[in-house]
């Protein structure tokens, strides 16, 4: 994205893998260790911004792909990371979910916004950030390696850089996903 600090996008399989923590810590330990730090919430969501807000200590952006247009979007990120080292973001649901498949039930009937359907997914190719992909490994090891290795093929353009596993059991568990990793 041109004009625009790097960024990095939290995203997770699913709502309620702890992106939301994950998110919150990561910006108040960058912050903490002097890093001027822009915050984005991706989809219509108006409480976890203003988590984000107090965690970094200023306003944060709320980046709606599929219902603002892309000059508002690009402009947007443009002025909120003016003066920031790193912009990070946080997804809405899971990476690849957004407002629905097109022409699907329940869908948008084929009516795409800026950045498609509004996923993070979206956000993340059309910004060109590295996805961060939290995931809940509770009750899992090898199919929580399995999980990421797919995300990371399943939409050329975007960039799955790492994973976070979140509720690991302890050192042992810890150990079964490196090794599934590796």
């Amino acid at each position: 994205m041109a004009n625009s600090a790097p960024g990095l996008i939290l995203a997770a399989p699913a709502s309620g893998s702890g992106k939301t923590v994950i998110t919150l810590a990561l910006i108040r330990a960058l912050v903490r260790r002097g890093r001027r730090v822009a915050t984005a919430k991706i989809g219509p969501d108006y409480i976890d911004p203003a988590y984000h807000a107090a965690a970094g200590g200023r306003a944060c952006l709320n980046l709606d792909g599929w219902a603002m247009r892309p000059a508002l979007l690009d402009g947007l990120i443009a002025q909120f990371s003016r003066d920031a080292d790193i912009v990070i973001a946080e997804g809405v649901m899971g990476l690849f979910d957004g407002a629905g498949l097109a022409g699907e039930a329940g869908g948008t009937g084929g009516v795409l916004g800026a950045w498609g359907e509004g996923s993070t997914a979206d956000a993340a190719a059309a910004t060109g950030w590295p996805v961060l992909l939290v995931v809940d490994a509770g009750g899992q090891a090898a199919s929580a390696a399995a999980v990421v290795a797919g995300f990371a093929r399943h939409r050329v353009g975007v960039t799955v850089a790492g994973a976070l596993f979140n509720r690991i059991g302890g050192p042992r568990h810890a150990a079964m996903i490196a090794a599934a990793m590796a």
